[in-house]
């Protein structure tokens, strides 16, 4: 119940600045994927509900499109890390314990990352880069003191300070941001395994 809490009002999501005509029109949605979009303005993806999660590994397969292009107003906002897909951890707030994909478009390149947070002091490191429209195989897996973050096959560790045995908390959805909210609609595709 306090995760509950905790997350609900540390999340403000508001309506303002929502537009309706997409800079990037939609395409078909895959099948068995989730159409994710981070609506021009906002920070939250539509479909971002609570959902509690206990597991030793979450499995996904993401896709962007040509909307995860963008630049930021402010020049140095353009490095700030983007949230992917993940979860809290330790059953806490996710800015205590979590761990997520992250991503940003830098440097003509989309570029993926781990995320986490341990005992509220965030570590990231980039994993690779991708291409647009392709299908991104991603994993994280609990082992113990850390992470295993998998990317189509290469894998990176990140330490673990939880003391649960399996990730507990709940599901972290697409985020934008840093300090800039969405420039356009961007849309994200999972399918979660």
């Amino acid at each position: 119940m306090i995760v509950f809490i905790l997350l609900f009002s540390s999340c403000n999501k508001s309506a303002d600045g929502i537009i309706s005509k997409e800079k990037h029109p939609s395409t078909v949605i895959p099948s068995g994927f989730v159409k994710y979009t981070i609506q021009s303005g906002q920070h939250y993806a539509d479909q971002s509900v609570y959902k509690a999660i206990e597991t030793s590994e979450m499995k996904f397969i993401a896709k962007f499109d040509s909307s995860a292009i963008y630049q930021t107003v402010l020049a140095e906002n353009q490095d700030d890390i983007n949230k992917l897909y993940g979860f809290s951890d330790n059953n806490a707030n996710h800015h205590q314990y979590s761990a997520r994909f992250g991503w940003r478009w830098s440097n003509d390149a989309l570029r993926l990352f781990a995320y986490i947070y341990n005992e509220s002091s965030v570590t990231s490191r980039e994993l690779t880069t991708v291409q647009i429209g392709t299908e991104i195989n991603c994993s994280i897996r609990i082992t113990g003191n850390s992470y295993l973050f998998t990317v189509n096959n290469l894998t990176q560790t990140l330490p673990r300070t939880s003391i649960t045995t399996k990730a507990l908390g709940y599901q972290l959805f697409p985020y934008f941001g840093g300090d800039e909210s969405a420039p356009h609609n961007v849309n994200i595709w999972i399918r979660s395994l």
